[in-house]
């Protein structure tokens, strides 16, 4: 008998029909929970992304389980002790998302630092001038400091592009980053980052350790006209926190595309509302080509299945 695979997110059509072609493939979204049970006992692999709750209750349901595959990056929604307990493999797609950050990210900072105005009809001569004078960008890239709070594959590739805009950039990271992988950017404590940054960017990883790692006493140290992004995961900002400084500090502005306690956000949301907080519903990796890198993690899927090591598996956490 083939294996047989459930897919409960949705993937691009390539990789989804490349799977199929090798196994049983079954879609069975992740919130039609009654067909999703009577499923799961037959499962051989699970293909997820990000609203998929892989815990200790549905792996219950799955004693045959071998193999979950996570289509993208972070594996917060993943209980990977509890897989590698029952020694079903978990892989995922680390690289495939990079380059759709990395643009969203200086897309969003662009937006934040030149303000821009599109006319669909003609002004008069003093709107015009006008217009002009309330739109004045009140400083270039190259008089700010980038601070990257995380220096992987996603925060180094930011400050390469900010050093082609001539941007003095800062880090933090866990691990020594050799000097020809900075892109000129300089290391520096977790004290001189956030008291040294007009823009913060947060990059770090999905471990536990780093649950409100910006939170009130980190906020308290920040510029109050800082610029602040999180397109990581949610839960590594202190939502409340993060409002109340925003509200303390009018000249901050916070540029947030994912978030916790879940998501779709919440109406008691602490950030709604805030004239300063902009939020968007998770698309820094929102691109045709990434969708579909990330997909492909039905491959490692398929080495799993047929016995073989993955490319791709889970880090240690």
């Amino acid at each position: 008998m083939p294996p047989f695979v459930i897919q409960t997110e949705d993937l691009d059509p390539e990789p989804a029909s490349w799977l199929a072609e090798r196994c049983e493939f079954v879609v069975c979204p992740h919130d039609q929970e009654a067909r999703l049970a009577e499923l799961l006992p037959r499962a051989d692999g699970l293909v997820v992304r990000t609203y998929t709750l892989v815990n200790r209750a549905l792996l219950a349901k799955a004693p045959k389980l071998r193999v979950v595959g996570r289509a993208g990056v972070a594996l917060e929604n993943i209980d990977i002790p509890a897989c590698r307990e029952r020694g079903i493999e978990v892989v995922h797609t680390p690289s495939a998302n990079t380059r759709a950050v990395v643009e969203y990210v200086s897309a969003i900072i662009a937006d934040a630092t030149r303000p821009r105005l599109y006319l669909d009809a003609a002004v008069p001569p003093a709107q015009w001038h006008q217009l002009r004078r309330d739109y004045l960008g009140a400083r270039e890239l190259n008089e700010m400091t980038l601070g990257i709070w995380g220096f992987g594959k996603i925060g180094s590739a930011i400050a390469r592009v900010a050093a082609a805009m001539d941007m003095r950039v800062i880090y933090n990271d866990l691990l020594e980053i050799p000097p020809g992988r900075r892109s000129g950017a300089e290391p520096v404590p977790v004290d001189r980052l956030l008291a040294e940054s007009d823009i913060l960017s947060v990059h770090v990883d999905f471990r536990e350790q780093n649950r409100d790692l910006v939170n009130a006493a980190a906020l308290a140290r920040c510029k109050p006209g800082l610029l602040f992004l999180n397109t990581s995961r949610g839960f590594v900002v202190d939502a409340a926190a993060l409002a109340a400084f925003l509200r303390n500090n009018p000249g901050a502005t916070a540029m947030i595309d994912v978030h916790d306690p879940h998501e779709p956000i919440p109406a008691g949301y602490p950030l709604l509302g805030l004239p300063n907080a902009r939020l968007s519903p998770h698309l820094a990796s929102g691109t045709t080509r990434a969708k579909r890198n990330m997909s492909w993690v039905v491959r490692d899927v398929w080495r799993v299945l047929n016995g073989e090591k993955p490319e791709f598996p889970a880090p240690a956490v």
